[in-house]
């Protein structure tokens, strides 16, 4: 019988995912039953969020326990099929095993056109997480307007990198926080950011100060920790502050106590309102989000940086990335080639 290789997670890590915190096997090749079709995994999206599911966290979903397959957002093509809406030879985007196929009834699942004119790594790694995750985050929860002033943390990250960009054709004013000089440059010289501050090496509050004298209209935070205090400091009356991802904590256990905001107060004093999301509550309009950013990237006024590590081998080396900062860009890994003329 064919083989099939995928990654088992094995046990929960204590804190940074360990050598044997998930396994590569070897499993039979599955075949799909009545309304399922096998999908070719292709392409693998790499997401802060991914380390959660290995913990014992109270999640927006349902965490993945020992013994079952890893778990990540998936391009992949469709080989076989008893399901007429995944025809073979279809692409198809969803959550799926870490595994090189998979067998799926469709829900969760959507076609994915192939856009020409965009590769098909930048379509997904755009389309897929990253792009709905920045425009739903800024527009919709942060309600940005024009004239706004937008400070994103983590903005070399997949999201980040989107949300300057998509500020910016919305006629805000962007600043990005990163970490260190060679990613700054990127916020400035490739994603269209008005400034960009090295958190390793500058006062993020007094640059912060000297770049929106009048404050700050719309928080995008990614990390947490100091950087999400810094923001809070330097808010306008009634501003939004937007959480998505706080990726510092996320290799703590679920008992640890890590301290929460230490400038809490100016929720009351700026009178800011405060809203967390999860982009899988939006996939309804997904459809839409993915046209208007398609046409962006289309018309060269959205653009991504991708990383993409080759094979599936090297998946859990590419997860630690996005906790150590090495990634240069959005991350994904590569399973199995592109379809011939894609």
């Amino acid at each position: 019988m064919a083989q099939n290789r995928q990654w088992l997670f094995n046990k929960r890590p204590k804190k940074d995912i360990e050598a044997d915190t998930l396994i590569l096997q070897d499993t039979n090749l599955p075949e799909p039953g009545d309304g399922e079709f096998l999908l070719r995994s292709i392409y693998v999206s790499m997401d802060a969020t991914n380390r959660l599911w290995l913990g014992d966290w109270d999640l927006y979903m349902e965490p993945i326990t020992p013994g079952q397959p890893m778990k990540g957002f998936t391009l992949g093509e469709v080989v076989k099929s008893r399901n007429p809406a995944f025809p073979v030879g279809a692409l198809a985007a969803g959550l799926a095993p870490w595994a090189e196929y998979s067998v799926h009834d469709g829900i969760g699942f959507s076609v994915m056109p192939n856009i020409p004119g965009l590769k098909l790594a930048e379509a997904f790694g755009v389309l897929a997480i990253a792009g709905p995750t920045a425009l739903v985050g800024l527009m919709e929860v942060g309600r940005a307007k024009k004239g706004d002033t937008v400070v994103v943390t983590a903005a070399a990250g997949a999201v980040g990198m989107l949300v300057g960009q998509i500020a910016k054709i919305h006629g805000c004013k962007a600043i990005g926080i990163a970490g260190g000089a060679e990613k700054c440059r990127w916020l400035t010289e490739e994603f269209g950011y008005d400034h960009a501050i090295d958190y390793k090496r500058e006062d993020v509050v007094q640059r912060l100060r000297g770049l929106a004298p009048e404050g700050v209209d719309v928080h995008y935070e990614n990390v947490g920790g100091e950087l999400l205090d810094a923001g809070l400091s330097v808010m306008k009356n009634f501003g939004s502050v937007v959480i998505c991802g706080l990726i510092s904590t996320y290799n703590s256990a679920a008992g640890d106590r890590i301290p929460g905001p230490y400038m809490f107060r100016n929720l009351i004093m700026r009178r800011l309102r405060v809203e967390g999301f999860v982009i899988l509550d939006y996939v309804d309009k997904y459809p839409q989000y993915q046209q208007q950013l398609a046409g962006w990237m289309l018309e060269g006024r959205l653009k991504g940086r991708m990383h993409v590590e080759p094979g599936i081998e090297r998946a859990v080396d590419a997860l630690k990335m996005l906790y150590t900062g090495a990634n240069t860009g959005k991350l994904m890994v590569q399973f199995g080639r592109e379809p011939q003329g894609s």
